[in-house]
């Protein structure tokens, strides 16, 4: 009876059209952060390898937000966002731009872009600590043999610097990745999953199937999917890292 309640429990999830979009959800929040994260996180990385006056000042700054509890970076920035008296909509009215249509946390079109705003805020540090890691450890040698060979900058970025720092781009793709998909309490601290159904990832979804709905044998179905997905992914990414290593 048991086996039979748990196959119906996994045979429920294909019709359940709440749960697909809330992995839709998740997989379009985890896409959108993670791209901006590493393409902001490799930048600020490159700009701060070379000899930059006042880096350390700089670098030490940039660790602070990711040294924040999650919760109360979700706490800081609902209040940034209100769209009343938050600091985002202060500034823009500042600038002379109309922010009557910018209610950023209770908007459908806007509260995807508000959470992953957040998100970029706090961990694109870490984006940037695991690729700055992996510049410095990059040997000069490829880069004088570039230089000799007439290689322009791109062409040294592209040919030597991109395929070097390979190992550690996949490392911090892993580590982002399984953090994304997973993720609870920023987005319930800033928009609990709202308005409507708009930011409602599969996290938030199974907390509320477990302990609002009480059905638990339902949300570990939910759970045990999201965590082969997870693996799934997970595994393309060390396989990435090990042929790279061979």
């Amino acid at each position: 009876a048991g086996v039979h309640w748990s196959l119906q429990n996994f045979a429920r999830l294909v019709g359940d059209h709440f749960f697909l979009s809330s992995l839709a959800h998740t997989f379009i929040y985890a896409a959108v952060a993670l791209t901006i994260e590493f393409l902001l996180g490799l930048a600020l990385a490159l700009l701060l390898n070379g000899r930059l006056r006042g880096r350390g000042a700089f670098r030490a700054m940039l660790l602070v937000p990711m040294m924040l509890p999650a919760v109360v970076v979700g706490v800081v920035w609902r209040l940034m966002l209100n769209p009343n008296f938050g600091a985002i909509n202060g500034t823009l009215k500042g600038w002379g731009v109309n922010t009557d249509s910018l209610t950023w946390t209770a908007s459908p079109k806007l509260a995807m872009a508000s959470v992953i705003i957040a998100d970029v805020w706090q961990w694109t540090p870490f984006m940037f600590l695991i690729l700055l890691g992996g510049l410095q450890a990059i040997p000069q040698e490829p880069y004088e043999a570039a230089l000799i060979d007439g290689s322009n900058a791109w062409q040294t970025f592209r040919h030597v610097t991109i395929p070097l720092l390979k190992p550690a781009i996949l490392i911090a793709l892993l580590l982002r990745t399984m953090d994304l998909l997973r993720v609870f309490d920023q987005i319930f601290i800033l928009t609990e999953g709202g308005p409507g159904f708009a930011t409602e990832t599969a996290s938030l979804y199974i907390y509320r199937t477990a302990f609002r709905f009480s059905n638990f044998g339902y949300a570990a179905a939910m759970s045990f999917v999201l965590l082969a997905m997870t693996n799934v992914i997970s595994v393309g990414y060390i396989r990435l890292l090990q042929t790279r290593e061979t």
